[in-house]
């Protein structure tokens, strides 16, 4: 049995140091993400260190004396803008604990200062009470954002019981639209995760605010979404979660698409259980588009599934996990051959260290016409909003 932690000898860069190495179970991914199946591993991280700039953060290699294995940490800066908020705040104590991460910063407005202090010194000591050794500090200055591997933004006002997401877009368009202006000149090599409602239309705010390629500008999108439905889907056939591979396309909210025609279970294409047929289908869609209303409507705030969805789609950017996820992104002809373009979307993407890219998918003729109907929907309403940003 080994213990949780221990300290040893090791030559960095030539050097031998003394640190502290701790042990932490990550889930790695097996190509499909959380919408497929996951793993757990053990790795190593040793605490603390890091240098030589690769394609983010900090890269160190790190040989044991104590054996001859070479072992590769890079370590990171994400930076939450919008920390005051109920998302932001859980999403930073999230992410603190991905092995990569050695530095987060907290982002809030002027007059926040108090606010963010206090949530730092909070987030100080759940690291001490959990053992994590991750970096933590605040600002009011954008201009600190610089180096962040990863810049997620939560900022915006939230959505209130009874409000549709798409009441939010020209309100939050214009907190996200100087926001991302100054990221893409002070960090151009980041990536952007926007969560802010209506997160595709703000997702492509961003994108043509921030001047930064397509593959670093991406939103939540369908991810939660295509959870929600994989977490129902195995609770009606009474089998594990990782057993159900499913996603949700198009937009986050009423016209999204499920893709029934890329569900399987256990490897095997749903429609061809023949439970099936007995499926609540209609149920259970209504289930994940009223999910975020219900849970506003019943404590004020979606916040630890958004939180929880933010964290995974950093590790994946971090770890250089190449997972296929269901993400708000800049589109062309990617689903179906479906020429549509000018519009960020959820699309099955591919995720790394050096953003998203969008994979090729051939889908049945009903959701082609309903992911179709989904994207019209999204770009008539970007481009009313981008128009009210030029006024």
């Amino acid at each position: 049995m080994r213990s949780d932690c221990e300290t040893s000898s090791h030559e960095v860069d030539g050097q031998v140091s003394i640190f502290r190495r701790e042990w932490r179970p990550v889930a790695a991914g097996t190509g499909s993400g959380p919408e497929g199946s996951r793993l757990t591993v053990d790795i190593r991280r040793p605490w603390g260190n890091g240098a030589e700039d690769e394609c983010f953060g900090k890269r160190s290699n790190v040989q044991s004396t104590d054996n001859a294995s070479l072992f590769t940490i890079i370590m990171a800066k994400v930076t939450i803008i919008g920390a005051t908020g109920n998302v932001g705040m859980f999403a930073a104590h999230a992410i603190s604990s991905i092995p990569h991460v050695s530095e987060i910063l907290l982002y809030g407005r002027e007059g926040r200062e108090s606010l963010l202090k206090g949530i730092t010194q909070d987030l100080v000591d759940s690291f001490a009470a959990r053992g994590t050794d991750v970096e933590i500090n605040w600002t009011t200055n954008l201009k600190d954002v610089a180096g962040s591997a990863v810049v997620v933004i939560t900022a915006g006002a939230p959505r209130t019981p009874g409000q549709n997401r798409m009441d939010l877009a020209v309100g939050n368009a214009r907190i996200i639209a100087p926001l991302a202006l100054t990221i893409g000149v002070i960090a151009p090599d980041t990536k952007i995760l926007i969560v802010t409602n209506p997160v595709d239309v703000m997702t492509c705010v961003a994108l043509k605010c921030s001047g930064l390629p397509p593959s670093q500008v991406f939103g939540l999108g369908t991810h939660l979404d295509s959870m929600r439905l994989k977490s129902l889907i195995a609770a009606y056939f009474k089998v594990h979660v990782s057993e159900v591979h499913t996603r949700i396309i198009g937009e986050h909210g009423d016209s999204l698409v499920p893709l029934w025609s890329a569900t399987s279970i256990g490897g095997i294409k749903i429609s061809n259980l023949p439970t099936f047929s007995h499926l609540p289908v209609q149920e259970i869609i209504n289930s994940v588009k009223c999910s975020g209303g219900e849970i506003i409507k019943n404590k004020g705030s979606t916040v630890y599934g958004p939180g929880e969805a933010i964290a995974s789609l950093v590790k994946t950017v971090l770890s250089d996990e190449n997972r296929i996820l269901t993400v708000s992104a800049y589109i062309k002809e990617e689903v179906h051959g479906v020429s549509e373009g000018d519009v960020c979307i959820g699309v099955p993407a591919r995720v790394n260290c050096h953003g998203v890219f969008p994979i090729s998918i051939k889908i049945d003729e009903s959701e082609v016409m309903a992911f179709r109907e989904s994207v019209e929907k999204i770009r008539t309403i970007t481009r009313n909003v981008m128009a009210s940003l030029e006024q």
